[in-house]
């Protein structure tokens, strides 16, 4: 593969290839959540208290928590620049095909809420898309100055919060969330009734971040990755850009410093440590993501290009499927393995999943299009049937 190579009708290598790399963050933190009623009620679980655990939390709070839903916001704002130039490609009109699309993805979401994982990011992102739509038109200082608002509204509401509210008042003692989490163990390792029960028991939770921290945070990447869509940036990248470097020599201090700094706070229990995450989290995906450009296009490690791309082109059915998988391992509706599985056996499992999902991913894509959560999406957005393996005329 070489280093300017492009997918056809224009697909973006690096672009898949981060998106993959998002994934593997994401299910990293989702898969604590899946596996366990503890994390969601913000207390550790009393059986795994050692050392080896506490360092395993530490390590992923440090390096994970916070940083790839940044990454993943971004690269969809980038990539809905990718879908209006599809639609003048196609000589059809795109509000028409947007508007189904977010539709279809906010369906999506609340299936996956119900059935597979109380975590959903889809919803937020569909209702944050709507936004985005509405913005489109907009040039690119003006997105940029209301992406520097809503990341400001959002840091005020955290030290607003951490200064003057009481936490103490408002939320369970630790024996109490301790308890909370015993019973959400429990009820995940209950039949399909007392799991989907588990999961809409949450929503009201869902609703609160997506409104105070996750909508708006993430619609500040839409419009940052829109306005680098617009730009092109990740269309040209060549690996040896001095930007790249320097982005490396700022991100990686400000941002460690400042997971560092969440961790030892205590994580995203504490307002104060939150709004540190969420002034530096960006210094540090930013870096991921010039550490992970100049990787691939290096000669001796553009394999791992080669090896993500393919996971993040079908990235809403791996995504979908990680929540399926999850489902299987840890609930009583598979294997109830719930409450089962040390930190570091839960990071390797994740790791594990994650493996066969690159492998899988990119042997379905030898045969086929789309994977089948993108080739349903498409078909909403377009309103018709897409072609569905990959020797199947391209004109559909």
């Amino acid at each position: 593969m070489t280093d300017q190579l492009v997918a056809p009708r224009g697909r973006i290598y690096d672009v898949d290839a981060l998106r993959g790399f998002a994934l593997l963050g994401i299910f990293i933190v989702n898969i604590t959540f899946m596996s366990s009623g503890y994390p969601g009620n913000l207390v550790t679980d009393p059986a795994f208290d050692s050392p080896l655990d506490d360092l395993v939390r530490a390590l992923s709070s440090v390096f994970v928590d916070m940083k790839f839903y940044l990454l993943f916001s971004f690269l969809f704002g980038y990539s809905f620049t990718l879908q209006m130039t599809a639609a003048a490609r196609a000589g059809a009109a795109f509000e028409p095909r947007m508007l189904r699309r977010i539709a279809g993805l906010f369906v999506l979401g609340v299936l996956h809420i119900v059935l597979l994982y109380g975590g959903d990011v889809l919803t937020t992102y569909a209702v944050a898309c709507l936004v985005l739509f509405w913005m489109r038109g907009v040039g690119d200082r003006t997105a940029l100055k209301v992406a520097a608002w809503l990341y400001g509204f959002v840091l005020a509401g955290l030290l607003l919060s951490g200064l003057l509210m009481n936490t103490s008042a408002i939320l369970p003692s630790t024996a109490e969330a301790q308890e909370n989490g015993r019973q959400a163990t429990a009820a995940m390792l209950g039949g399909w009734s007392d799991v989907i029960g588990e999961h809409l028991a949450g929503l009201p939770l869902l609703v609160l971040q997506a409104v105070t921290m996750q909508g708006p945070t993430a619609l500040a990447m839409f419009l940052l990755g829109m306005v680098a869509g617009r730009r092109k940036l990740l269309a040209q990248v060549r690996g040896d850009e001095p930007i790249l470097r320097r982005i490396q020599w700022i991100g990686f201090p400000i941002g460690l410093a400042g997971s560092v700094i969440y961790t030892l706070g205590g994580g995203t229990g504490t307002a104060l440590p939150v709004a540190v995450s969420v002034v530096t989290a960006p210094a540090l995906a930013a870096a991921y993501v010039a550490t992970l450009l100049r990787l691939m296009h290096s000669p001796r490690t553009n394999w791992i290009r080669t090896a993500l791309a393919p996971a993040g082109r079908i990235a809403l059915t791996n995504y979908l499927g990680q929540s399926a998988i999850g489902l299987i391992l840890f609930t009583g509706v598979g294997f109830g393995a719930a409450g089962a599985l040390s930190p570091l056996a839960t990071f390797a499992v994740a790791l594990l999943v994650f493996a066969a999902q690159l492998a899988v991913s990119a042997v379905w894509l030898r045969r086929y299009r789309y994977g089948p959560a993108e080739w349903l999406l498409r078909w909403v957005t377009n309103g018709r049937r897409p072609a569905w393996r990959a020797l199947e005329s391209r004109t559909v």
